[in-house]
């Protein structure tokens, strides 16, 4: 149990004033449900070492360690005041790659990487630091808002489905573990369910991770999986052959030029991550409703400087393909989920589900077992986490667009079905456009003023009468 109690209906406890840093067993505890099924998760972030190795020619050794290195610093954001479940700038990652192709492979592509994740990094710290995030998720028009959630749940289901989706890679096995997963997650009927029966509500805790079991086993068993060799050991993490390889300090820094071509797909992965604040700024408003016992504050700016710091890391010493971006939107949907459906009994606070999450997976990539079991299911991972996160930015989509008019509704799907097909970059300017040209109104400010003038003006009429 965490030593630290709250108040009902406070923050949970934290040190250091502004930096809010909580400590496993002091400020929060360790949640064995979450544990678990991180463990379990650990094929997610390994998904991303096929494009380690096929784009950027890093050994596959080397690329577990680099995700080894980037769970690390995940924990950044729960142990310092963000709640998110934070994740990469997945929608992006088929940008990524055509732009590292472009560069001859090798130390080109290694500094091209090193370059746009540097500029990645300063975005954010600028943003963050003059709390430009905060601004931009108050006052982004709400049809741009939406826009960009419709787009990147068009992203994330079409890239799954296209002809060369993970799906089609083991469609049995893939889709038997989607309809398993959103049948626990989502379903009107696993609600009852959970609230009638222990055993549905033991599962449920455990959010995409049974059905994954489940779906790996089945697809083992049909074939379409092969079946795992187990290796025995575990993880390292060659310091010095990173650095002399693959950082800033072996390699030197990215010529200019790099850092100018890198520019504007740094914008295009701004905008993309975008997304992921408005999905979890959602959430977490939907958690304080149902929760009353805790308040939990999520703050744009500091999630934003937190993205800048991983980045910047990765960026000096160890550049990873995926970029690191603001909420890994499967994961957050998993932990808030439980926390939603748990009273303070089953689970005292967010912070221990979220925590506890990444403090499985870290673990679980330590130990070369688990790594090499469930390495032939990892496109199943990859997979389940995309559609979910398809599935949350869309339904949130449409929950902003609940009240705001047709117009707004128009300009919405527009800009996601741009964003989607064309990119963010195409999305957004197009967004912009369509706002400025239809939703805006510049002559209500003059007419405002026009009409303060007149009322001023029969004010002061008034008032002369009634001196004279």
């Amino acid at each position: 149990m965490s030593l630290k109690k709250r108040p009902t209906g406070a923050e949970q406890p934290s040190m250091l004033g502004a930096l809010k840093l909580r400590l496993p067993f002091v400020h929060y505890k360790i949640e064995i449900p979450d544990v678990l099924q991180g463990a379990i998760l650990c094929v997610v972030p390994l998904g991303i070492t096929a494009l380690m190795t096929n784009v950027l020619g890093i050994p596959f050794e080397i690329a577990v360690a680099f995700v080894l290195i980037n769970n690390f610093l995940y924990l950044l954001h729960t142990h310092f005041g963000d709640p998110v479940v934070s994740g990469w700038i997945t929608a992006g990652i088929p940008l990524y790659v055509a732009f590292l192709s472009s560069y001859p492979e090798g130390d080109a592509r290694i500094l091209a990487l090193i370059a746009l994740q540097i500029t990645v990094a300063v975005l954010f710290l600028g943003l963050g630091i003059f709390k430009g995030a905060n601004a931009l998720v108050r006052k982004m028009p709400m049809s741009l808002k939406a826009g960009i959630l419709i787009g990147a749940a068009i992203s994330a289901v079409m890239g799954e489905f296209s002809a060369d989706g993970r799906v089609w890679t083991m469609p049995i096995t893939i889709l038997s573990g989607a309809v398993l997963g959103f049948f626990m997650l989502f379903s009107e009927t696993a609600a009852p369910l959970r609230a009638r029966y222990g055993f549905f509500r033991f599962v449920a805790q455990y959010g995409i991770a049974i059905p994954f079991i489940l779906a790996y086993g089945f697809g083992i068993l049909i074939g379409e999986v092969d079946k795992p060799v187990v290796e025995w050991g575990f993880t390292s993490i060659p310091i010095t052959e990173i650095i002399n390889n693959y950082s800033v300090f072996g390699l030197g820094m990215p010529p200019f030029e790099y850092f100018l071509d890198a520019v504007p797909l740094a914008l295009a992965a701004y905008i993309i991550a975008f997304g992921d604040i408005l999905v979890v700024d959602s959430l977490f408003k939907n958690a304080d409703d149902v929760r009353k016992d805790e308040k939990l504050v999520f703050s744009p700016h500091r999630n934003s400087i937190i993205v800048g710091i991983r980045n910047l890391i990765h960026g000096l010493l160890a550049p990873f393909i995926s970029l690191s971006g603001p909420s890994w939107t499967g994961g957050q949907a998993l932990v808030i989920n439980r926390y939603m459906n748990n009273p303070r009994r089953a689970m005292d606070s967010y912070w221990g589900g979220a925590a506890s999450l990444y403090w499985g997976m870290t673990i679980a990539l330590i130990l070369v077992p688990v790594i090499t079991f469930f390495k032939p299911g990892l496109n199943i991972g990859m997979a389940l986490t995309l559609l979910i996160q398809g599935y949350l930015c869309g339904y949130l989509a449409i929950e902003l667009l609940d009240k705001q008019s047709n117009l707004e509704r128009g300009v919405a799907i527009i800009v996601g079905a741009i964003l989607a097909t064309k990119g963010a970059a195409w999305g957004l300017g197009v967004g912009l456009v369509l706002w400025a040209v239809l939703e805006k109104n510049w002559f209500a400010e003059r007419e405002s003023t026009a009409k303060g003038g007149r009322q001023d003006s029969d004010c002061s009429d008034d008032t002369a009468i009634e001196n004279s």
